[in-house]
């Protein structure tokens, strides 16, 4: 069988990336060597109040990945399961830093699965130098005058200090 005749093996990366941190970008990055496209998806959630609306946080996205055609930034509200089907996608890939976040992702893979039996949920362990980074870490040092330098890619974080940064509140 040819390649181009093969299925394509497609992700999903779902989160709220309010704002995108570097954290974020190593597992999308390390999720792009093991499928062939990788959909990043923003939650819409009309019961939080993130800092960034959607369309800032795709735009955040935009800037990160541009020039990456393997990745793809989308959006989406209600179901995760019902996103992913609908972008003929298999696999849900999570980042995890601790065993906390593992306990509420392991819940969330038994719901999704029971919700939709054929998609799987890939667990990707953080690099250490990121497993105490968080969107809102980032948002409290932003806040409070702090450094975020390595901490989100270079080509949004004047726009979130702009947005954060106490001088400016």
């Amino acid at each position: 069988m040819d390649r181009n005749d093969q299925k394509l093996r497609i992700c999903v990366c779902p989160g709220s990336f309010d704002p995108i941190t570097n954290g974020h970008v190593d597992i999308i990055d390390r999720a792009s060597k093991l499928f062939d496209k990788v959909i990043v998806a923003v939650l819409n959630n009309g019961n939080k109040r993130p800092e960034f609306t959607i369309e800032e946080r795709l735009e955040f996205l935009e800037c990160v990945f541009k020039g990456r055609p393997e990745i793809e930034i989308d959006s989406f509200s209600g179901l995760l399961v019902d996103f992913v089907r609908k972008k003929n996608a298999s696999i849900i890939v999570r980042g995890l830093r601790a065993v906390s976040d593992f306990e509420y992702e392991l819940q969330m893979a038994h719901l999704n699965k029971t919700l939709e039996p054929s998609i799987e949920t890939l667990f990707i362990m953080t690099k250490i130098s990121y497993s105490y980074l968080s969107s809102s870490i980032v948002r409290e040092l932003a806040r409070n005058g702090g450094s975020i330098d390595g901490l989100v890619p270079d080509c949004i974080k004047d726009k979130v200090l702009e947005r954060l940064s106490p001088k400016n509140r």
